[in-house]
């Protein structure tokens, strides 16, 4: 590992180690309290490595849930990745083996900083994205760890601290608002949203495929104007 690029990277994931190290303890303590072992806290974290995913994961596997309602709300849940893959296809461009760990590592967080960070002067580009999404990802692992066992040691009413995925995100969204000068993709997705919620209603989650593809299709058509606001 380039102790460079390391050093370069590594200040810019702080914030995600405060926040993936709070909520990874939350979703840890959740699934001890489901009466999972904490080895699955480990195993989930790993593999799967979604935030949200593995919240709605703890009720699903506490209430016994049908394989075919498990598949279904996780898909209605990260349908959102798809906007994030398709706004980073330039960043992963000629990643090599590398990519696919990168799709796979795309979280909120990790997204959110990818698409306001650059590489420092004289440090390799593709390697310093690299290197932020494993750190990000070993940041939740470590939480979820630390969480799990603690949850297995000490008992106590989890109610509500699921919020803290939401707190985090929402810390990170207005950073980035207040840094970005073009806030046009802002409006489109709560316009988008709101128009969606308010015709198929929030039941089951069903406005948010619409709304997704009411910002796909919108930010694709804002693209040339996106990309001729940046800085050469």
């Amino acid at each position: 590992m380039n102790r460079k690029t390391l050093a370069a990277a590594f200040p810019y994931t702080v914030p995600v180690l405060m926040g993936y190290l709070s909520i990874g303890i939350v979703f840890g303590w959740m699934l001890s309290a489901a009466g999972f072992h904490p080895v699955w806290s480990l195993i989930m974290s790993s593999a799967i490595y979604a935030g949200s995913g593995q919240y709605l994961g703890v009720q699903l596997l506490a209430q016994a849930s049908p394989l075919a309602d498990a598949a279904f709300l996780t898909l209605v849940l990260n349908f959102r990745h798809l906007v994030y893959g398709l706004s980073m296809l330039e960043k992963f461009r000629g990643m090599g083996w590398r990519k696919l760990y990168m799709i796979f590592s795309l979280t909120d967080e990790t997204y959110a900083l990818l698409a306001g960070v650059e590489a420092p002067e004289g440090v390799n580009e593709k390697q310093f994205y690299f290197l932020i999404a494993i750190l990000d990802h070993l940041y939740w692992i470590a939480g979820s760890i630390i969480g799990a066992v603690a949850g297995a040691l000490i008992t106590i009413n989890t109610e509500g601290i699921d919020f803290a995925m939401t707190a985090l995100f929402l810390v990170i969204a207005v950073e980035q608002w207040q840094s970005g000068k073009n806030h046009s993709p802002v409006f489109l997705g709560a316009l988008g949203t709101l128009a969606c919620l308010l015709v198929f209603g929030p039941e089951n989650g069903r406005f948010l495929i619409p709304a997704l593809v009411i910002l796909v299709a919108g930010l694709l058509l804002m693209r040339p104007g996106l990309e001729g606001g940046r800085p050469s």
